[in-house]
């Protein structure tokens, strides 16, 4: 019997190798190959399609020939869902839904689902996790479906072939692409070999049959969807559904997206009877925010094409150890450092001295120039014991001299502070003149050394 052949893999960006090597070549990960059997060539015919079958050749088209239609979106009616992915579900798309293990993709799928039987459109949710019992009885929690939705329990990605084949749905939803495999592989389900091979036969049926498919992925524990890295390189958009299971609310947020804008994140509130949409995230992430108490500052800070407010928190006290502890949640522990260099440097503040523990509540994660400035002042707040003015709101990037630099979209983050009854918005000086006009009090600022004015 001839031995099997095996090869390879890059777990992160999906590179074969002849031999195992310490580095990728390609992608320059360490210790990320790792050995699988060699796939065979499928002889699979099954999907012949212009594009995808040597049968049926595509043909050259002029783009000033190439027609577009307005339908090519189904407009769920779910805003904060229909926003992520550029303004509704694209026709023969290929979606990757990535979240931790409960944390809501399968609901918030199913209710999609059952919005858009509600359509009259044909629909098949396919699991192989689950038992079509066990799907029945989420579906139960999230209320009544008027239309029909199919449901499959399978993990053969031949059999779910036939069938999409056969049946010719709108939109299928794979749950998940962790749990899929075929039978001409010997690897297990979930090996890179299988994930890309399974996905690359999703992608043929969605071009090539005008099939629009949801694939749900678990993610590993640094964060990104378990398989190769290749995965999200072959799919048209990358949803990231993300949050605490500590905290009630969840947020979709788009990494690639070839139909719409990477910039744009949904917010939901995880109930009993499913996801609810946040139509006012700054409203929803203020509740419960202390009044008068040092360390608490609220920022405007822009996710996509809206404002969000949200409150800074920072916690500096006498340290017991040779070497402060430094702590930063929701936000980049590298930019904490350096913010309090430039104070101890520019402001002569003994922050060597001192722990430093740096929070952005709600369990928002956040990566924004602009939060600079809200940084500084809750460490100057916490440090010196005194509280900011109520009903102030500020934002600006801090540069390593200390000059207060400014930001981009300031009309939107002061009106956002006027709409929640704001008074005073702290912000670059170069920034002051385009919203003097608001109705609310301005306070430019060129350099951190002016912030002390504000206690």
């Amino acid at each position: 019997m001839a031995k099997q052949k095996s090869v390879f893999f890059c777990k992160e960006c999906g590179a074969e190798s002849a031999k195992w090597l310490g580095q990728c070549p390609a992608c320059k990960a360490w210790d990320s190959m790792v050995e699988e059997p060699v796939a065979p060539k499928s002889k699979n015919t099954k999907v012949q399609a212009s594009g995808y079958s040597g049968l049926n050749k595509a043909v050259p088209e002029k783009l000033s020939q190439v027609e577009t239609h307005t339908d090519t979106r189904i407009v769920t009616g779910i805003e904060e869902f229909d926003r992520v992915l550029g303004g509704g579900i694209v026709d023969s798309s290929l979606v990757l839904v990535g979240g931790d293990p409960g944390i809501g993709k399968s609901t918030l799928l199913l209710q999609v689902c059952r919005i858009l039987v509600g359509m009259k459109l044909d629909v098949l949710y396919i699991s192989g996790e689950e038992s079509v019992r066990q799907i029945k009885m989420r579906a139960d929690r999230l209320g009544r479906f008027d239309g029909e939705l199919e449901l499959l329990s399978e993990n053969c990605l031949d059999n779910i072939e036939e069938i999409v084949i056969e049946k010719r749905p709108k939109i299928v939803v794979v749950d998940s692409i962790q749990t899929m495999f075929r039978e001409d592989i010997a690897a297990s389900a979930g090996s890179v070999s299988q994930v890309r091979e399974t996905t690359g036969a999703l992608l043929r049926l969605a071009k090539g049959y005008g099939v629009t498919i949801f694939i749900v992925g678990h993610v590993t524990k640094e964060g990104v969807v378990a398989g190769p890295r290749v995965l999200e390189h072959m799919v048209d958009t990358v949803l990231y559904f993300e949050g605490d299971n500590s905290s009630d609310y969840r947020v979709l947020r788009a990494v690639k997206n070839r139909f719409g804008s990477t910039n744009e994140v949904g917010v939901f509130e995880m109930r009993g009877d499913g996801l609810r949409e946040v139509r006012n995230p700054s409203e929803y992430m203020l509740q419960g925010t202390p009044v008068g108490e040092p360390g608490s500052v609220i920022t405007a800070t822009i996710e996509g094409t809206r404002p969000i407010m949200l409150e800074i928190q920072a916690l500096c006290c006498q340290t017991a150890l040779n070497i402060p502890r430094r702590t930063a949640v929701g936000i980049d522990y590298n930019r904490v450092n350096l913010l309090l260099a430039v104070l101890e440097k520019k402001l002569g503040l003994k922050l060597s001295f001192c722990d430093a523990y740096v929070n952005v509540a709600g369990g928002m994660k956040v990566n924004e120039p602009a939060l600079d400035l809200p940084i500084v002042m809750a460490l100057l707040s916490s440090y010196s014991n005194k509280p900011l003015p109520e009903k102030t709101v500020c934002f600006g990037e801090v540069g390593l001299t200390g000059e207060v630099r400014g930001v981009s979209q300031a009309e939107q983050r002061v009106a956002e502070a006027k709409q929640l009854g704001y008074e005073t918005v702290i912000l670059p000086k170069v920034n002051a003149k385009s919203v003097s006009g608001s109705g609310l009090k301005i306070v430019g600022v060129g350099h951190v050394s002016e912030l002390m004015r504000s206690f």
